[in-house]
């Protein structure tokens, strides 16, 4: 059965509660603050090592060597303020706003506060045309009635929109600095002064570094290769997950509007480590504030409680994932290609 031809059964309201009390049995929202402290020093360690390199390496054209490396910490350092907004490292809300922002805003240059609202009513509505953000009309688009009509500029890229979804990640990271300046000017964000102060400190001390350390050549290149990775392997992160899923129509309980509308990818701990938990998609919507280690033990309760009751629990590959999303895409884009046929 593929993803788009799912036929959901009536809602019980009840469903959620009952499989909540079996994931509390096993006491698997419970803290771990063990894992985090080894991961954030992981990640910690990383960022310096990243930072080291580029100064002892000095201007040289190795340098773009270490602007790999840095992609993959970035966006690292993101999955980590992901997990903190969720409430998953800290049980309280002003810890976790705080460790946020030094991980966003100073780490990674993206404002905290604007991307936990996105997020946020994304969790609350995945994949609703109107209500989830992340599938709101923009350059790429998720709903053939949303491409209809389009000319122009816009119709090309929708057109071909799956063949161009990987070079347009490359956009990702300007567009996240982009969308946190333009949130933090229409004062959306809770503490707008302390967020830009913030996004100022990484501004200058990023393109400061580069100034200082590296030719002017050199310096354009670091900044195109580490922004343009660090877009690819975060956007990788998130496309597995729900692209290519059902878009609900609203009428849905919360068990089945999360479930059905999520994607696992399955994989061994490399997988975990590379996409932050995050291919334990249908876990992290019913339960956002699990830790992360424990999303692997509660797939086979949520799978098997699933099978129960008759939801479907979509689980592929990862490569899989990608193509399924890649094949949503082209499908969307195919009455503008017939139009212009």
């Amino acid at each position: 059965m593929t993803a788009t031809t799912v036929r959901q059964r009536p809602a019980t309201g009840s469903d959620f509660a009952a499989l909540n009390r079996r994931v509390n049995a096993a006491g698997l929202l419970r803290r771990q603050p063990g894992y985090y402290v080894l991961r954030l020093a992981a990640v910690t360690a990383m960022l310096a090592a990243g930072w080291a390199a580029f100064f002892l390496i000095g201007s040289s054209w190795w340098t773009l060597l270490v602007a790999v490396f840095l992609a993959v910490t970035f966006t690292q350092v993101g999955l980590i303020a992901h997990d903190l907004a969720h409430r998953q490292v800290f049980r309280t809300k002003h810890p976790s706003a705080v460790a946020g922002r030094i991980a966003a805003n100073l780490g990674v240059g993206m404002s905290y506060g604007w991307w936990m609202d996105k997020h946020t009513r994304h969790h609350n509505n995945p994949n609703h045309d109107d209500l989830d953000p992340d599938v709101a009309p923009e350059v790429l688009i998720w709903a053939t009635k949303s491409a209809l009509g389009r000319r122009g500029l816009a119709a090309f890229v929708t057109r071909h929109q799956a063949g161009l979804f990987f070079p347009l990640l490359t956009l990702l990271s300007t567009d996240l600095k982009v969308s946190s300046v333009k949130a933090l000017r229409a004062g959306v964000v809770k503490r707008p002064v302390l967020e830009s102060a913030l996004l100022l400190v990484h501004t200058a001390a990023y393109l400061g570094a580069l100034v200082v350390v590296l030719s002017p050549l050199q310096a354009i290149a670091f900044l195109l290769v580490h922004q343009a990775l660090f877009g690819v392997y975060l956007g990788m992160t998130f496309a597995p997950n729900h692209k290519g899923m059902p878009h609900p129509e609203g009428t849905e309980d919360f068990l089945r509007k999360q479930v059905l509308t999520s994607r696992n990818v399955r994989g061994g701990r490399l997988t975990d480590i590379a996409l932050g938990g995050l291919n334990y998609q249908i876990e992290h919507h019913l339960f956002p504030g699990m830790p992360t280690p424990n999303l692997r033990k509660a797939q086979p309760i949520v799978r098997d409680y699933c099978r129960e009751i008759g939801v479907p629990y979509e689980e592929t590959g990862l490569i899989e994932s990608y193509r399924q999303a890649l094949r949503h895409l082209h499908e969307v884009g195919a009455p503008l290609r017939r139009a212009r046929a």
